[in-house]
């Protein structure tokens, strides 16, 4: 609890008696019912609805924060029709992209008992305009940082996320900075587990008077009372519920959009854009093929919005992927078998979900340009997969395991890896059973993945999800102790090489030998904290041998080479 908040309600406490600090993650916020209005020629948003609080905690509560963009004022809160007390107060934190927070602390009219629940009437409004103050005041140069934090209101175009970019929709959470490793990530993962079972209904206008000729609106959300997907324009409700918060965060888009559908992918683009919107769309007809080959075929289309900044980064969720529609081919199929193998394939699992997603990325990769460029692919998140497993080191165990974690670095980037290195230990052909038969109505013990694949594998693969998945044993660090050649009778070398593993998750590793520009390999399991060995046999004497091509992350990368002493003549 931060010393402020601590003072605020010492002072609130003169009006209402608070014995205690605030607890910020209490309350759960089970249900929204939200009439939202939008005035693009003004960038204005206003909000009316009911929220539903849950008391999670193990205490009586009688204090709850309610936390929007600072760029918004609250104008009313009430219970039952009557007004209660409320102090509003700024609270620093990057989960919004202004890095504030218009906090109010509400003075409840009773003490609600643990899993108790409370509604409250809402009323807030202000502007949301392009705002990146939390990236540039950590060194961000600004033309980058408004291409991450593209969120604003507009009158030619209007796009806003939710909780991470835009607290457009009440949360509430403990401070998060973007200059302190994973903090900012960590909160918002946090909030998103403890919202699995909210739901969430949207009523979206926006003002026909204030927006320009032929705008529509779009939301991500899973349902909306519209014909097709969610787009209507200026002037109606949308009518979109959302029924995941800890999958989706809701967003909304306005733009003058025209739309081009087919088989594969639906695609909202503005009209001197058409061609690489038909483009976009033969991109998803051409990874389609592999998703199907690995995934299933897909419960529907894609869902692509333009952006209109052309160097903007995509944003993807729900139902939705957001990305400028341009040339960049590459860019689209990688999206693109992203978001189709989410349509193919569903899971309330994130390292799942997400994970295999990310796995179709570098198959796609691979399928395109070979093995090199999946590894490319891979080593791309290694950096980052790194940096998250050395902050965490002191919560090594199952409450940063890949079925608990909320930190999308793990569920995402370090699932992708575990998906490769499955499908290197037991093949094509046994992963891809085991997915197909995945169910995820079935998935109700975190093994059960696990035994579908050791039944098309006949492997027991216990070792490896007990160090990857189900607890979070860090990352491996690979170095080669020996290097021992011995020249057979016909002129080739047996190489026998000695690999330790300083760390203490265990993996199944390529082990390379070379011998001038020709080499061979062998996969060999060390486990963690121990040594192993493997036989290479090599045409020629070794003059380097290798652990590891990059299919593995490592800790370290910098002792994963032995150069070979030419033997004496």
């Amino acid at each position: 609890m931060n010393l402020r908040a601590c003072l605020v309600l010492g002072l609130f406490s003169v009006v209402t008696p608070v014995s205690f600090c605030l607890d910020r993650n209490a309350f759960t916020f089970t249900n929204y019912n939200l009439n939202v209005q939008i005035e693009p020629a003004q960038q204005r948003i206003g909000v009316r609805g009911k929220i539903v609080l849950r008391n999670d905690s193990t205490v009586q509560q009688k204090n709850a924060a309610l936390q929007i963009s600072s760029s918004l004022d609250w104008r009313s809160i009430q219970i039952d029709d009557k007004p209660v007390q409320f102090v509003s107060q700024p609270y620093t934190s990057d989960i919004d992209h202004t890095g504030s927070l218009s906090e109010a602390i509400v003075s409840l009219p009773r003490e609600i008992p643990a899993k108790g629940t409370i509604a409250l009437e809402i009323g807030y409004e202000g502007k949301i305009v392009l705002d990146a103050t939390r990236l540039t005041r950590i060194g961000v140069p600004e033309d980058r940082a408004t291409h991450s934090d593209w969120d604003q209101i507009g009158r030619e175009f209007t796009a806003v996320r939710g909780i991470g970019y835009v607290a457009w929709y009440p949360v509430a959470a403990e401070a998060a900075n973007l200059s302190e490793g994973e903090s900012a990530f960590d909160t918002v993962g946090r909030w998103k587990q403890r919202e699995v079972g909210a739901e969430m209904r949207i009523n979206l206008q926006v003002s026909s008077a204030s927006a320009g000729p032929g705008m529509i609106s779009i939301q991500n959300a899973e349902t909306c009372n519209l014909d097709g997907w969610p787009a209507n324009t200026a002037g109606s409700d949308s009518g979109c519920t959302y029924s995941r918060l800890d999958q989706v965060v809701p967003a909304f888009l306005v733009g003058p959009y025209s739309t081009l559908s087919s088989s594969s992918a639906t695609l909202a683009f503005f009209d001197d854009h058409k061609t690489a919107a038909q483009n976009w769309s033969d991109a998803a007809n051409q990874v389609l093929p592999l998703v199907k080959d690995w995934f299933g075929t897909p419960q529907r289309p894609v869902q692509v919005v333009e952006l209109a900044d052309a160097a903007a980064a995509p944003f993807e969720a729900g139902r939705l992927v957001v990305a400028p529609v341009g040339r960049d081919l590459k860019l689209a199929q990688t999206l693109l078998v992203h978001q189709l193998t989410h349509a193919a394939l569903s899971s309330d699992r994130p390292w799942i979900r997400e994970g295999l997603a990310h796995f179709a990325q570098a198959l796609w990769r691979e399928q395109q340009n070979g093995r090199s460029a999946a590894l490319d692919y891979l080593g791309l998140h290694r950096t980052a997969l790194a940096d998250a497993e050395r902050v965490a080191s002191s919560e090594r165990g199952s409450a940063r395991s890949l079925i608990s974690t909320g930190d999308e670095e793990l569920y995402r980037s370090k699932a992708m890896f575990v998906w490769w290195m499955l499908r290197d230990m037991v093949g094509d052909a046994a992963l891809r059973k085991a997915v197909a038969a995945y169910r995820a109505p079935d998935d109700r013990q975190p093994s059960y993945i696990q035994h579908l694949i050791e039944t098309q594998s006949h492997r027991d693969l216990e070792w490896f999800f007990d160090d990857w998945i189900y607890r979070d044993r860090g990352l491996p660090d690979f170095r080669i102790v020996s290097v021992y050649p011995r020249q057979m009778l016909n002129e080739a070398y047996l190489v026998t090489v000695s690999v330790e593993n300083l760390g203490a998750a265990g993996a199944e590793v390529p082990v390379t030998a070379r011998s001038g520009n020709r080499e061979a390999s062998q996969r060999l399991e060390v486990r963690g904290k121990a040594t192993a060995t493997v036989r290479i046999e090599l045409p020629g004497s070794p003059d380097e041998v290798i652990v590891n091509d990059g299919s593995v992350p490592e800790s370290d990368l910098n002792n994963n080479s032995f150069n070979v002493p030419k033997p004496a003549r």
